[in-house]
């Protein structure tokens, strides 16, 4: 069967001949794959910034953003059958007893390092016609979302910092139950800046719409015009940032309760850092490229750090519980703002035109490999 890999050592990537892989275990499932997001993270694979092939492979089938069909199941498996659309997961636990995080499913939160990711690192991944995995990685999403379900895997990146989010801010009073174990109330509306306007931060602005934030998408975008009308339509705020510098931002809406950073630009991340307000959460998904060192204030964003009880988390890679929201939430997104959400897919392009998205210069938000 055709899949797209990369060849470190030679530098090279190609549509190959696979071989088809066999259901290895009661509790595989086969799937026929639909389609295959790429993103930034495939665009430095295939530029031999990192991605390590399977041991004993000279090579790495790329692609980790999927929407599967299932077409044999086997004698073990439940809540799977044939006909159903999946999103499979992407990292696969370390085999260290000792890693708490992988022994208890969630090693999205591995310590050791040792884990595996599908697409990325020594698993192959999804740009190929047939993938076999075990059911525990698989997520079942409803046909309605057939046209925009490659979009979960990226949402997932929100959906987990949302949670972690949720978990910090219970720390402050208006996170806090009252004795009847209700939330406390809050009389105003929590102001969210996002850092980036690609797939992942504008996703990302439309999961912080929906859980009532009043958001605005802080970029350099090349098209800002269709971006500002997309964000309009879903009741977001595009600011360019050629024409608004940082130190206004607060000006726009008041105090940054939280930034959610998804342009992997470590200077304009640091910038923004500089003006969050008190009791802010600034989140990082982004990971920048290797550059040259930049200068900080450091001494003002300790303070701020400590002055103005502010929280700056990392996050990577998502629970099976992210996936699970992501699907429940793009289901949302889609009836509220169908128009919106298919906007976000910009191209769909055969498998032989993968290269050209992987090392040209591609435009739109998310381009997609359609396989099947």
């Amino acid at each position: 069967m055709k899949a797209v890999a990369v060849f470190p050592s030679r530098k090279t990537i190609e549509v190959i001949d696979h071989p088809v892989p066999a259901l290895g275990g009661t509790e595989d499932v086969r799937l026929k794959m639909l389609e295959v997001g790429v993103c930034g993270t495939d665009r430095e694979i295939a530029a031999f910034e990192y991605g390590t092939p399977p041991d004993g492979s000279e090579y790495l089938v790329i692609g980790h953003e999927s929407l599967g069909e299932v077409v044999e199941t086997g004698s073990a498996v439940t809540g799977l059958k044939v006909g159903d659309l999946v999103v499979t997961m992407v990292r696969r636990p370390c085999n260290h007893p000792e890693c708490v995080a992988c022994r208890a499913g969630r090693q999205d939160f591995c310590f050791t390092g040792d884990f595996t990711e599908r697409g990325i690192k020594q698993q192959h991944g999804f740009m190929t016609e047939q993938v076999v995995d075990h059911q525990k990685y698989m997520n079942v999403v409803p046909g309605t979302l057939r046209d925009v379900a490659i979009l979960v895997e990226p949402l997932t990146i929100a959906e987990k910092a949302l949670i972690q989010v949720g978990e910090v801010q219970r720390r402050l009073p208006w996170g806090l139950t009252n004795q009847a174990g209700e939330e406390a109330k809050v009389n105003y509306q929590h102001n969210a800046v996002v850092l980036g306007a690609g797939p992942v931060g504008l996703l990302g602005a439309m999961a912080l719409i929906a859980a009532g934030f009043k958001t605005y998408v802080y970029s350099r975008a090349a098209d800002p015009q269709e971006k500002m009308a997309l964000l309009a339509s879903i009741g977001g705020t595009f600011i360019a940032a050629e024409q608004t510098p940082v130190e206004k931002l607060p000006d726009l809406g008041g105090n940054i309760d939280l930034v959610y950073e998804a342009v992997g630009a470590s200077s304009m991340a640091i910038d923004v850092m500089r003006i969050i307000g008190t009791n802010s959460v600034f989140v990082f998904t982004g990971v920048p490229g290797r550059k040259g060192p930049i200068s900080i204030d450091a001494d003002l964003i300790m303070r701020n750090l400590v002055l103005k009880n502010q929280v700056v988390f990392g996050t990577v890679n998502a629970s099976k519980t992210a996936f699970e929201y992501a699907i429940r939430d793009l289901e949302q997104f889609n009836q509220k703002w169908p128009e919106a959400v298919r906007k976000l897919i910009t191209g769909r392009y055969p498998m032989e035109g993968a290269k050209d998205l992987l090392i040209g210069k591609s435009g739109g938000i998310k381009n997609v490999i359609h396989i099947g």
